[in-house]
């Protein structure tokens, strides 16, 4: 099974291209969505959460991620332990799927995470690729998929990684300067086929 790590900034079209994925067969394993997954099911990884950064359990019993954020984003040293920390749980359920992806005959599996670098994902996989679009392309798309203003969304932008980050980092790059969305699907697509066909 080809294992394809997928990175890069928010608004650049990786859903397009890893619905493309998908039509060939492979796994998604969203490792942003595994990590909410995780805070909401394992109680071992909010305990030791709340053991470095106090009560974060709400009166309801729902695990309280805008209080955990206020404390990590005002603080570099308690960001880099909440990655430290949760990196390892992420790590653990990803190869969890893999297997499971693995065991079910898929051709590939890929893994999205903007971090894929620095939380050590990269490694399990056989192939990476940056997914990257023209910066006011993705401010337009992130304002009309969130509801957010334009202020904000420049601001998060502002906030990522460079395309050169991701391009100089992966082994393949896909630009998403298509104006109709089914072109840059093709062109997904076309790329994971080849990736297929290479390994």
């Amino acid at each position: 099974m080809t294992i394809i790590g997928i990175t890069g900034p928010t608004g650049a079209g990786k859903t397009t291209a890893l619905n493309e994925l998908e039509k060939l067969g492979g796994a998604i394993i969203d490792a942003d969505a595994v990590y909410h997954e995780l805070l909401a099911s394992d109680h071992t990884l909010r305990d030791e959460l709340e053991d470095r950064f106090g009560p974060l359990i709400d009166g309801l019993g729902h695990f309280d991620r805008k209080k955990l954020g206020t404390i990590v984003f005002a603080d570099p040293a308690a960001m880099a332990d909440l990655n430290a920390i949760a990196n390892r749980y992420i790590t653990a359920e990803i190869r969890g799927r893999l297997e499971q992806a693995e065991r079910a005959g898929r051709p590939a599996a890929a893994i999205d995470a903007i971090r894929l670098f620095e939380s050590g994902l990269a490694e399990l996989c056989s192939a990476t690729l940056a997914i990257t679009a023209p910066p006011e392309v993705r401010i337009r798309r992130i304002m009309a998929r969130e509801g957010i203003s334009e202020d904000y969304a420049r601001s998060r932008v502002a906030a990522q990684q460079r395309d050169e980050y991701y391009v100089g980092k992966c082994g393949y790059t896909l630009v998403n300067d298509c104006a109709a969305p089914e072109k840059f699907a093709a062109r997904a697509r076309a790329l994971f086929e080849k990736i297929l066909d290479e390994r």
